[in-house]
Parts: C-alpha cells; structure tokens; sequence
C-alpha cells in the first residue's frame, strides 16, 4: 500500500503528460482570446454595417436627399462608419493581443 501512495503513477499521468495538457490547454486559451477580442467584434460589425448604410447612400433617390435637407446622410453615415470599423481592425493589427501570462514562471524566478 505505501508504494502506490507516494506515486503520481497511480492516476496513469505521469508529470510530463500533465505539462503536456496544460501548455495545450494554455495555447488554446491564447488561440480564444485573440479570436473573440472586442476589437475584432466592434471593427467586423462597423464596416459590415457601414457598407450596407453606404450603399444605402449611393443608391438614395434625390426625394431621399431633400428630406434630409440636401444631405446624402446615408452616404456620410455610413462612410463614417467604415471608417471607425477600419480603425478597430487596424487597431487589432497593430497591436495584437499579448499572450497571457503564466501565474506559476513569475512564483518560480523569484524562489531562484
């Protein structure tokens, strides 16, 4: 009994394949986060939206102009926001998302 109580054998992992499974797992969690980043979600949705308002505005009859007082408001709008969604995107290319970090490394250099 007391040569399976010391062993981390007895679970059938052994230490390498739990670093193993936690690196994965840590690259995955990177992998997530960068995909579902604000940034992305905010930028896709403006210049989605935006194309769709401007060529609203392109296509706008002139009875459409004058009830907005001669201005193609359709066409600025949605201008506008293509130009907010390209700047969330390019903002998101610039900048990525740093990896996260581990809590265990910092603990580890510090006991050195």
């Amino acid at each position: 009994m007391s040569e399976h109580s010391g062993s981390s054998g007895s679970s059938g992992y052994s230490e390498r394949d739990v670093q193993r499974e936690v690196t994965e797992l840590q690259g995955k969690s990177a992998t997530a986060a960068q995909l579902f980043d604000i940034r992305r979600i905010i930028g896709g949705l403006f210049v989605v939206y935006g194309v769709i308002v401007t060529l609203a505005g392109i296509t706008a009859s002139d009875s459409e102009i004058d009830k907005a007082e001669g201005v193609n408001i359709n066409l600025w709008t949605g201008l506008g926001m293509l130009a907010l969604g390209a700047f969330f995107l390019a903002w998101l290319w610039l900048r990525p998302t740093p990896p996260p970090v581990d809590a265990e490394r910092p603990a580890e250099k510090g006991s050195e």
